[in-house]
């Protein structure tokens, strides 16, 4: 069974910076990418990053790019999202999921529980 925990989300200050991590569990993960959507209240979920567990490749959302960084820890199957330079806009609840290398949410099986992000001063 497929499991998918987040952690690290808590309230920051705009310019700070904040590391989310998900720990998989129950798949072989090598055939498919880890993906960070985000949802604000009122809003659709939001692509965010990805990363493909085979070859490393990923793809940012151009309102991220510059600011975040994905990165994967192969030894305790677990990716962290570097959020820096986090602005008022990137407040809400972000989301790891597990599937193809793909910017649509539909396209994933299987997500985690989120953790909040809120940056206010």
């Amino acid at each position: 069974q497929v499991q998918l925990v987040e952690s690290g989300g808590k309230l920051v200050q705009p310019g700070d910076s904040l590391r989310l991590s998900c720990a998989a569990s129950g798949h072989t993960f090598s055939r498919y990418a880890i993906s960070w959507f985000r949802q604000a209240p009122g809003k659709e979920r939001e692509f965010v990053v990805t990363i493909n567990w085979r070859n490393n490749d990923t793809l940012y959302a151009k309102s991220v790019k510059g600011r975040f960084t994905i990165s994967r820890d192969n030894a305790n199957n677990t990716v962290h999202l570097h959020m820096g330079s986090l602005k008022p806009e990137d407040t809400a609840v972000y989301y790891c999921a597990l599937g193809p290398m793909s910017v649509d949410a539909f396209q994933y099986h299987y997500w985690g529980q989120g953790t909040q992000v809120t940056v206010s001063s």
